[in-house]
């Protein structure tokens, strides 16, 4: 039913989730963090033609370069748990590759930063 603006509502969600993941649990947080980043493999050449649509649009954002999951989740407006499960599952076909995050940079020794700035104020004042 429209209104008197010609606005309709937005049609709810019409797939529950359990439906998109047929049932299957959450990996654990060792392997698909939020920050884990994910990439299509290789081989991806060949489309799959068995996966799922939803796979499958994951698959297709993946193939841009690396993702973290958070950014997949965000992208496709699945739910966060949806799209680590549709990962674990991709990753288990060897569809996706995952890699984690960079390490932060360990920090500068003090003393040497200030032999630097002592050094730097000698020569340039």
């Amino acid at each position: 039913m429209t209104g008197r603006d010609g606005w309709e509502p937005e049609a709810a969600e019409l797939v529950r989730p359990y439906v998109i993941t047929k049932g299957r649990g959450l990996p654990d947080d060792d392997d698909l963090s939020l920050i884990t980043l994910v990439t299509a493999s290789a081989e991806d050449a060949r489309r799959p033609t068995r996966l799922s649509p939803e796979e499958q649009s994951l698959l297709e954002l993946c193939s841009a370069g690396y993702l973290s999951v958070a950014e997949i989740a965000g992208h496709t407006h699945f739910p966060l748990g949806v799209v680590r499960i549709l990962l674990a599952s991709l990753m288990e076909g060897g569809y996706v590759m995952t890699r984690p995050p960079v390490a932060p940079a360990r920090l500068a020794d003090r003393e040497i930063l200030e032999e630097v700035l002592n050094g730097l104020r000698a020569k340039f004042g």
